[in-house]
């Protein structure tokens, strides 16, 4: 069976046109590399060379082999580049889920942009889902990281790395009695409706709540419970959304009051007023980065360590 190694033989005599020559650039004897292309020879079935007293030439065949052998070296070495590229993380592919409110995030951006400037060699794919959806991806390998919120219960095989706790805020249709007097934040942000006034939790507790749908985003849910049991009402609930972004159409339908992660305010919706909840209310939406424990891919490695970096910034 012909090998690399006999291609890599044969190249280096054509190019000389001498054995000897050819011997002291592979850096091995003169016979062995002549027992070699004479071996070649018979697995070919014809002659390459014409053995000439001062040297070899190529017979007609040996140009015809000379062409091929070199454009299999050459594939051989582009497939070597490519698996290293791959495995540097240069090249390759990565799926990558986040939460409808991950999306709204500054940091899941700044990744996102900060990836594709820095790594055009892989392609990136995203998906949205609840925590819950998105860890099973993981798990069934059709993702290979992702933003999620909710604390995850079963965590084998998974690691959820912590990067940060962001404020949550009240979402209000902006015609609500409880805005009547409150003014726009001097540094509000053009289309932004967040005000500049906070809200106590219990000046809440005759209000309607919508909240994203619990089995989807439970700890979300169960945090924005607790927070209410301790300011001592239990909300009544009105709607269950099935994504973050669905409770704020139906905040400015009129239907109720949402708590939101306060980057969803980014999402300029018609008819929703924002407030900051007071100093007493501990609510804080986290974001953590999931991924799988086993060693990961070059590409994610640079996924992980673009979001390590950009959440020290942030932080």
């Amino acid at each position: 069976m012909i090998e690399l190694r006999h291609l890599r033989y044969f190249l280096a005599v054509a190019e000389e046109g001498h054995v000897t020559r050819a011997a002291a650039r592979l850096g091995m004897q003169q016979p062995p590399l002549s027992q070699q292309i004479g071996a070649l020879e018979r697995m070919v079935g014809v002659p390459l060379f014409h053995r000439r007293p001062r040297g070899v030439e190529l017979t007609e065949a040996g140009r015809t082999f000379l062409g091929k052998a070199r454009l299999i070296l050459a594939d051989v070495d582009l497939a070597m580049e490519a698996a290293r590229r791959t495995a540097r993380g240069e090249a390759g592919s990565l799926a990558v889920g986040f939460t409808s409110s991950a999306a709204f995030h500054p940091l899941v951006a700044t990744v996102v942009r900060s990836f594709r400037r820095t790594t055009p060699g892989v392609t990136l794919t995203l998906e949205e889902g609840s925590s819950v959806e998105l860890v099973d991806a993981l798990r069934g390998d059709r993702l290979d990281a992702a933003f999620v919120r909710t604390p995850v219960v079963d965590t084998s095989g998974i690691t959820i790395e912590p990067l940060l706790d962001e404020a949550m805020v009240v979402a209000l249709p902006d015609q609500h009695r409880l805005l009547r007097g409150f003014r726009p934040a001097r540094r509000r942000l053009p289309g932004r409706r967040l005000l500049g006034r906070r809200i106590a939790l219990g000046d809440l507790a005759d209000q309607t709540f919508i909240l994203y749908r619990r089995p989807t985003g439970p700890g979300l849910y169960d945090s924005i419970i607790a927070a209410c049991h301790a300011a001592g009402f239990s909300p009544r609930i009105g709607q269950e959304a099935p994504r973050m972004a669905s409770t704020l159409s139906l905040v400015a339908a009129g239907l109720g009051v949402s708590i939101i992660p306060a980057s969803m305010c980014r999402l300029d919706t018609e008819g929703i007023a924002y407030c900051r909840l007071d100093s007493a209310t501990p609510l804080v939406a986290p974001l953590h980065l999931a991924y799988r424990d086993a060693t990961p891919s070059g590409a994610t490695f640079r996924l992980i360590e673009t979001v390590r970096q950009a959440a020290e910034r942030k932080l």
